[in-house]
């Protein structure tokens, strides 16, 4: 009888092993019967001249614990689709990718690199917190992603575990995913000459570096990397532009193309797009959750749930990666004159805020021309950019026809970045 069970153990043992190796091999997810967690799913086909990334938002690799002692939300499924275009171009101008997604990694989970953390829980302060510098705990795991509601997970720097699914020896250029405009990220290591595929391959390096000195205003204090805004570009400091890229060969593309990097110093993720982005990579275009941007943007309404003060409060945000401000009906996104007005997102427009309405509503005056005109004041129409105020773009990505993309206005921030 012994003998029995110990060959039904080795069986069973064996099968799990070999769908393990299976899913390795092919990218397909290992099916666990003894779990009840669900299962990541993926598929990545070409439609017309888009890469059309559908998936859950289910890692195909281990995630940590969520909910944490730092990030209260509980990781679950979540629909995207995201279009890549197939022949990205080169834009005139670099666009921010505030209140969207970055851009998509070969499992389908998405990419973002900033937080809805502000210095004292004020957006418009200009002092945005960063993620992976170590100052503040937003309870990411050890891929370095962490969890929006309603449940989004998403990657904040390298993708670890990914990385590791995909067999990462250190010794090859390892694409991981596509930004939002078509072209290709990877992890660190790039060609020493960019020109040439045999030439030996190294880490690359940011062209960014600490600001030195203090900083000027908001929270005071030495530049440490505790905000954003604690980093400048400068150009030629490293082996990529303010994007975090460059354009040469990759193994994928023989031939040459403009391609970001994930460094392991700051800015990590890049922070801009050389390209177009396409319009389904805004979070409130495809109903996923709302979350932070790089600096001075204010993070969109929170979507994904209709429960009264969902996620209301500073409390929420400063738990909460990404964090969100409240909508005003339901999932639609807080009128742009009511985002401007409370300052500290907590749905109530106090007397404090009252008091400081006329700079907050200067903030919408795009042209400068002293009035607000309804298009100015009006919320976005379904698709079409946000303002600043809300995590979109002033301007920003176009939803189609390919025109050239505008520099978003952005809030006054310190020295820039």
């Amino acid at each position: 009888m012994r003998n029995h069970i110990a060959v039904a153990v080795v069986a069973v043992v064996a099968a799990l092993g070999a769908e393990r190796a299976q899913a390795h091999l092919t990218g397909d997810p290992a099916h666990d019967n003894m779990t009840t967690e669900p299962q990541h799913k993926a598929t990545i086909t070409i439609e017309g001249d888009k890469r059309v990334v559908k998936s859950n938002g289910w890692p195909d690799h281990k995630p940590g614990q969520f909910p944490n002692d730092h990030n209260p939300n509980t990781l679950a499924p979540v629909d995207y689709t995201f279009k890549i275009p197939l022949k990205p171009v080169v834009a005139d101008r670099t666009t921010r990718a505030n209140g969207w997604w970055l851009g998509v990694a070969l499992n389908g989970v998405p990419f973002e690199p900033g937080t809805g953390e502000t210095w004292n829980n004020d957006p418009s302060s200009g002092w945005r917190y960063e993620a992976h510098t170590g100052f503040l705990d937003l309870g990411l795991d050890e891929n370095n992603a962490h969890v929006q509601p309603p449940g989004a997970y998403h990657y904040h720097a390298l993708p670890v575990g990914l990385v590791r699914r995909l067999g990462d020896d250190g010794k090859r250029m390892l694409l991981v995913g596509w930004a939002a405009d078509g072209f290709p990220m990877y992890t660190s290591f790039g060609y020493a000459d960019p020109k040439n595929t045999s030439s030996p391959l190294r880490k690359m390096r940011s062209s960014y570096r600490l600001k030195q000195g203090t900083r000027p205003s908001g929270p005071g204090g030495k530049y440490d990397g505790t905000f954003t805004q604690d980093f400048e570009y400068v150009k030629g400091l490293g082996d990529l532009d303010e994007c975090n890229g460059r354009t040469g060969v990759t193994p994928e593309y023989p031939q040459g193309i403009y391609h970001y990097y994930i460094t392991d110093d700051f800015p990590f993720l890049p922070r801009l797009w050389r390209g177009t982005p396409d319009a389904s990579f805004r979070k409130n275009e495809m109903g996923g959750p709302p979350g932070g941007g790089p600096p001075g943007a204010r993070p969109q309404g929170m979507q994904g749930t209709n429960r009264p003060g969902a996620g209301r409060g500073p409390a929420a945000r400063r738990q909460a990666g990404g964090a969100a401000g409240p909508t005003a009906t339901g999932n639609l996104p807080m009128p742009p004159v009511i985002a401007v007005l409370d300052t500290n997102g907590d749905g109530t427009i106090d007397s404090g805020e009252l008091a400081k309405a006329t700079e907050g509503l200067r903030k919408l005056d795009e042209n400068g021309d002293g009035k607000l005109s309804p298009e100015e004041y009006h919320p976005p129409r379904p698709g079409a950019p946000g303002p600043e105020s809300m995590g979109g773009q002033q301007g920003g990505p176009p939803t189609g026809g390919g025109a050239r993309p505008i520099r978003p206005r952005m809030p006054p921030e310190p020295d820039g970045f």
